[in-house]
């Protein structure tokens, strides 16, 4: 491979940061200007996406967002139904005799337990 010789001058705030970034990889600043030019080449090569593919990204993660929380509150309205039907289910089978408003009660405790046991608490 033939090298072609180039006189860089740069910067102080550069060719600090430059050598500051050799150091932490533990090569030299010249070779670490060396990966720089041939990254910077690299990426100024690769084609910008334009704006329509950015919107139309930014729509389906918005369509994508609206989806998730209508997953989540089916999720939570079958927790809670799920929680009422074992509380009911529960007080028949005990034997009932216990109130509408008792068994509300433990339905509201029950999904509480159930929900702060699933955002791990």
């Amino acid at each position: 491979m033939t090298l072609a010789r180039h006189n860089v001058r740069l910067p102080a705030a550069i060719d600090k940061a430059l050598r500051k970034l050799a150091q932490e990889h533990g090569v030299t600043p010249y070779a670490m200007l060396q990966r720089s030019v041939k990254e910077g080449i690299a990426a100024l090569t690769i084609p910008a996406t334009d704006d329509s593919e950015r919107r139309e990204l930014v729509a389906e993660v918005a369509s994508m967002s609206v989806r998730l929380s209508d997953l989540e509150r089916m999720i939570d309205r079958t927790l809670f139904t799920a929680v009422a039907a074992y509380c009911y289910s529960r007080s028949a089978a005990m034997g009932g005799g216990k109130t509408d408003e008792i068994i509300t009660g433990e339905i509201n405790r029950a999904y509480d337990r159930q929900r702060a046991k699933a955002e791990g608490r």
